[in-house]
């Protein structure tokens, strides 16, 4: 039980973040196209916005059939590759969108009054699939790497990132339809800074694997067994295995790699943006 509740925890939280940052993509492009009264153009939006759902649900589906049709050495290479992938694009995800974001709602902007001069719609539609779908693809990769993973309880992963999504959905339409005020840079700070530790997990996964099939060296394996006292198979250990990838016997490799993450990670996502890029960011919007 604690399992799954830690898996869909872990889902929850990176379709809230990710969902809350595609409800801003879309949001600033929509009242952007109110305020200037080109709210005839909507539509073209919101097929933008559909076309990329289904193509970043089609994405993940066919990756998660494929790699569930795998066995022995090879599902165990594919599935560490899918994890240290899922980390490192989460990761320039990450940190592309804390340095971006004092500059991304004239950038928006900009691309709006480009597509609306044109003669065709297109431009417009092309604008919120190409917005939506980074996130959308982001998503089902890291939602991939966490449903590997878990395991047999890749459902949790899902059933929580369907929540998280419904709920990012709300907070954008409470955001831009209600006027509810949302400190939203602490709110990506938080949610960013959690889904790094998260990530460090499914890093520690992938290595752990390469180590199985012998592509990695595990150097000391394990470097201590502390199983009698807190397993990663049952209770809290198995809490903490799904949400920060805790193991009871692990290898050294796996630790050093993990720790490095984490500790640089963590140390380079919460300093402050440099004030100068984001004054000129500003003063260009």
């Amino acid at each position: 039980m604690e399992s799954i509740v830690a898996w869909g925890l872990g889902g929850l939280l990176t379709g809230l973040r990710e969902g809350v940052e595609a409800a801003l993509i879309v949001g600033i492009i929509a009242s952007y196209l109110v305020k200037t009264g080109r709210a005839d153009r909507l539509t073209s939006v919101w097929i933008g916005v559909i076309a990329a759902v289904i193509s970043s649900a089609a994405i993940g589906l066919v990756a998660f059939v494929a790699l569930g049709s795998l066995q022995g050495a090879a599902e165990k290479i594919i599935a560490g590759t899918t994890s240290l992938l899922a980390v490192v694009i989460l990761t320039y995800m990450l940190f592309w969108m804390r340095k971006q974001a004092v500059s991304m709602g004239a950038d928006l902007r900009k691309g709006v009054d480009r597509a609306v001069t044109s003669t065709s719609i297109v431009g417009l539609t092309l604008l919120a699939f190409t917005a939506v779908i980074r996130e959308g693809i982001e998503t089902a990769l890291f939602l991939l790497g966490q449903t590997t993973a878990a395991a047999g309880e890749g459902l949790a992963v899902v059933a929580g990132a369907v929540l998280g999504l419904i709920a990012a959905a709300g907070i954008g339409l409470l955001i831009f339809r209600a006027g509810l005020r949302l400190n939203l840079s602490a709110f990506f700070n938080i949610t960013g800074a959690a889904l790094v530790v998260i990530a460090s997990g499914l890093l520690s996964y992938g290595v752990h694997e390469f180590i199985e099939v012998g592509l990695l060296p595990g150097l000391v394996a394990p470097v201590y067994d502390i199983s009698a006292v807190l397993p990663h198979t049952e209770g809290i250990g198995q809490f903490l295995r799904a949400i920060v990838g805790y193991s009871a016997t692990p290898e050294l490799t796996t630790l050093l790699a993990q720790g490095a993450y984490l500790i640089f990670g963590l140390l380079l996502y919460v300093r402050p943006v440099r004030r100068a890029a984001a004054t000129r960011a500003t003063a260009t919007a």
